[in-house]
């Protein structure tokens, strides 16, 4: 009883709130003005508020992986609900108080980018679009099909750079190399990348040895960090939904890398989810979804190019496109419910269910965006006065 009458003391406290929770008694309460409720929860176990008074995130996370949490409704509706009421939850402070964060330090880097990206390719293509971009798109137009808006999205980036035939191309974080074919196929550009998941190193080779690239394009199996020993510079760099993984204490790393691979006055574009402010990673995605992962700041994203002499040139925020993005994905990912059930199991499947509806609250409610940066090492000599190469 006086677990049910914690949660329901907190519950009542909800700002905009429009839901019906079952207890594990049976015992049924309405919270918010309206009587007609979006979400229905049952709780099935009293123990999942306990764990909610140590880690909300881990706790609610948890509960809807094992089927001991119940959603009926619209998932993102019940996260954009905590995100309203954060004050409520202390979620921000939970956060703080989460000792188990993964470490990202070199030697586990690998093994990090695994967990997420070799799931597998077969489970990938489920619910990407074909070529396998799994980064926000671009939409021109909201009919556009997130095949098109995938194509839109390497072509904007793409122009960003300001390519001309036979620059070279690095690509951090290349995936499953989407971005440096089309670089080649539009403005022959001979493209490197590096990536540490196998899976997407597999495959990103037999698509350039498929499409007869491999004069232009060239992938290779390896950590960021090692670039430099290369001793090779580019006319250009990309990275497009990368940064994300390098962790908090790499964020400095990754421009000290960046100014030695990149040549005086070359043109680099960052394409990042990034965080209202510096808070510290969700516990529940820190150890399902990527460990080792940390979403940085606006500010704090800008106020290090500087200091390794980047000169910043524009900047984009393109958080919408990414929320429908990721409702796209979510709507083919819940179409092969049993084929990922199949390659898996449930608890899996309902772990990605939650991650992506969690992602699409996230964007929606402004908690996080996601941000371009075009930038050049050292001042450029040459500027187009304009955007309107990016849009003709």
């Amino acid at each position: 009883m006086l677990l049910k009458a914690a949660l329901d003391n907190q519950l009542k406290k909800l700002i905009d709130a429009n839901l019906d929770v079952t207890y594990w008694d049976g015992d049924i309460r309405h919270y918010g003005k309206t009587k007609r409720s979006k979400l229905h929860l049952t709780i099935k176990d009293p123990k999942i508020v306990r764990r909610m008074a140590k880690n909300i995130s881990l706790a609610v996370g948890e509960a809807y992986m094992d089927g001991s949490l119940v959603v009926e409704g619209p998932l993102e509706e019940l996260i954009a609900l905590a995100y309203r009421n954060e004050s409520v939850f202390s979620l921000k402070l939970h956060n703080l108080k989460y000792r188990h964060r993964s470490k990202n330090i070199k030697r586990h880097q690998k093994r990090q980018i695994a967990h997420h990206y070799d799931l597998g390719n077969d489970f990938y293509t489920l619910w990407l679009d074909s070529s396998l971009t799994y980064t926000c798109a671009y939409f021109k137009n909201s009919q556009d099909t997130l095949k098109q808006a995938q194509v839109n999205k390497r072509l904007h980036v793409l122009k960003k750079l300001q390519l001309k035939k036979n620059m070279t191309l690095l690509d951090i974080g290349c995936g499953w190399g989407g971005l440096l074919i089309e670089a080649a196929q539009q403005y022959g550009v001979r493209g490197f990348g590096v990536t540490l998941s196998k899976e997407q190193f597999d495959l990103a080779n037999k698509k350039i040895k498929a499409l007869k690239l491999t004069k232009l394009v060239e992938v290779k199996l390896m950590n960021y960090q090692d670039l430099p020993k290369l001793k090779r510079q580019f006319d250009r760099v990309v990275s497009v939904g990368f940064f994300e993984a390098v962790g908090q204490d790499n964020l400095a790393t990754y421009f000290k890398v960046l100014q030695k691979v990149l040549k005086p006055e070359g043109i680099s574009v960052l394409h990042t989810i990034t965080s209202e402010s510096e808070i510290p990673p969700d516990a529940w995605i820190d150890k399902y979804i990527f460990p080792g992962g940390y979403i940085p700041s606006i500010r704090e994203t800008t106020a290090l190019l500087p200091d390794f002499g980047f000169c910043m040139k524009d900047f984009e925020s393109l958080g919408d496109h990414y929320a429908k993005t990721i409702y796209l994905w979510r709507k083919d990912f819940e179409k092969h419910h049993k084929e990922v059930i199949d390659m898996f199991d449930e608890r899996l499947y309902r772990m990605w269910s939650f991650w992506l509806a969690a992602s699409i609250a996230g964007f929606k409610s402004g908690k996080i965006n996601l941000s371009q940066w075009v930038f050049t090492n050292g001042v450029a000599s040459d500027w187009p006065l304009t955007r309107e190469h990016l849009y003709k």
